[in-house]
């Protein structure tokens, strides 16, 4: 299956009005925003359904902001542009936090590291920032994320083209590996295309970053007889 195409527009379909681009505007000259001017990690990746795999990956463009030096907070759009639609949200904990959950919140939480050795997981360069320079800071910041678990919960299910964010939030999961993903790597490459980025040599300069041991009770969806095992 493969990814369906989202046109990041309003539910009407209709440009925004001067009105309300006059109004955010004034806003903005005026309030203070200091929970969103914290964001500091901008990821793309793709997201797959946890009571419903098969479904087609869902890509989430990821603002990602320290909450403290043991959780993190990710506001999810559906594309980096302007006017992109908030899919949803995930946060990010340290395995020390993740080892004082009870056995049924662990369940509801995934492991980074396919995403990360995949190179399916990635951080859009700035075009004024040189190649080389972006990739030692990428880098770092896959060092850190390879050790986090997520929670992820979409509010809307652009995937299967609603104009508004309708029914319950859905618990999202990743990626194991790339079997388990439809259309893999033609889902990636279409994926790098826009954003001119290239997996493949993500996963071989991430060769060094060691992968951690991942506990039992992450990525549940993918346990086998115990799929689908989340309550949903």
């Amino acid at each position: 299956m493969p990814v369906r195409k989202v046109v990041t527009n309003n539910v009407a379909g209709e440009p925004e009005s001067t009105k309300n681009k006059t109004l955010e505007t004034g806003a903005g000259i005026v309030q203070n925003f200091a929970p969103v001017q914290r964001v500091c990690a901008h990821l793309n990746a793709f997201h797959c359904y946890a009571d419903d795999p098969t479904r087609a990956p869902v890509e989430a463009n990821h603002y990602c902001a320290h909450l403290n030096d043991e959780v993190r907070q990710c506001i999810l759009y559906d594309s980096p542009e302007p006017n992109a639609r908030i899919l949803g949200i995930e946060y990010m904990i340290t395995p020390r936090l993740f080892e004082t959950l009870d056995a049924e919140e662990q369940k509801l939480w995934h492991s980074h590291v396919f995403e990360v050795k995949s190179g399916m997981l990635f951080m859009p360069k700035p075009t004024v920032v040189p190649d080389a320079a972006w990739e030692v800071a990428e880098n770092k910041e896959m060092e850190q994320v390879i050790e986090l678990y997520g929670k992820i919960f979409h509010l809307w299910q652009v995937d299967r083209g609603d104009k508004l964010p309708l029914g319950e939030p859905k618990l999202m999961t990743s990626y194991t590996s790339a079997d388990k993903m439809p259309n893999c790597e033609k889902t990636i490459e279409e994926r790098d295309q826009r954003f001119g980025n290239d997996y493949k040599r993500k996963q071989k300069v991430r060769e060094y970053i060691q992968e951690p041991k991942i506990h039992e009770n992450a990525d549940w969806t993918w346990k086998g007889s115990r799929q689908g095992d989340l309550g949903h």
